[in-house]
């Protein structure tokens, strides 16, 4: 499921965005993203542990830590497509590379082993939180700080305020890209986009072609975010 960004409704919300108050200022008053809103929308926890952790890479960097929680060995000089970027450098993670590692590699059956499974898993959000919930501007790399997070307790992880930490990023990049000559965005700006949608509607697409399920799979419909309905 996959919307597309509105690009100029969203360079004109960082606009009417003031760092100041972490809040827009539009004609009616001044509006902003709640932490209700986040959990609404996404789904995401807005209780529990804080998301905090050291941004400072291990000794020999994350390639070791990829083997030993993932399973498989990053390369770090091979190519990707002719460009010539490494799969994995001292501070990032290629999202490419996962994700033709992934399709290419990871066949899950009922022959699987479970902590087979378990690191599939863990390569997935990987790249959810890496390059979804905190993407950077290039949606190309995942920060290499997100690898110790997803490889710890697997438990202890679920249950931290990924919400908070998704606001807390969006409130940063909004107080960043409106700044004058700033030409990009990070962070979860899906969000904003359907908080715009949601809180003005004047501004939703008319026809958001509904995602529909068949009646015995309704269920997963039911079970879905706010936002992804």
């Amino acid at each position: 499921m996959r919307i597309e960004f509105d690009n100029d409704m969203l360079t004109a919300m960082s606009n009417r965005w003031r760092p100041e108050t972490h809040t827009f200022h539009l004609p009616e008053g001044e509006m902003t993203i709640t932490l209700k809103d986040v959990a609404i929308l996404t789904g995401l926890p807005i209780s529990g542990e804080a998301i905090i952790g050291t941004t400072t890479k291990p000794e020999g960097g994350w390639g070791p830590l990829i083997l030993a929680e993932l399973g498989f060995d990053m390369p770090t000089t091979t190519p990707i497509q002719g460009r010539g970027h490494p799969p994995l450098n001292a501070r990032q993670v290629s999202i490419p590379w996962l994700v033709t590692h992934i399709q290419n590699e990871v066949e899950i059956n009922d022959e699987t082993l479970e902590d087979q499974v378990e690191r599939y898993a863990r390569i997935y959000l990987i790249g959810l939180v890496g390059g979804f919930l905190f993407p950077d501007k290039s949606n190309r790399w995942i920060q290499g700080i997100w690898l110790p997070l997803l490889t710890g307790d697997w438990d202890a992880n679920g249950e931290k305020s990924w919400g908070s930490a998704v606001l807390a990023g969006i409130y940063r990049e909004l107080c960043t890209c409106s700044k004058v000559g700033a030409r990009q965005a990070g962070a979860a700006m899906f969000i904003l986009q359907l908080w715009v949608w949601e809180h003005l509607p004047m501004f939703a697409p008319q026809d958001p072609h509904p995602y529909w399920r068949a009646d015995d799979e309704l269920w997963f419909v039911q079970n879905l975010p706010y936002g992804a309905k």
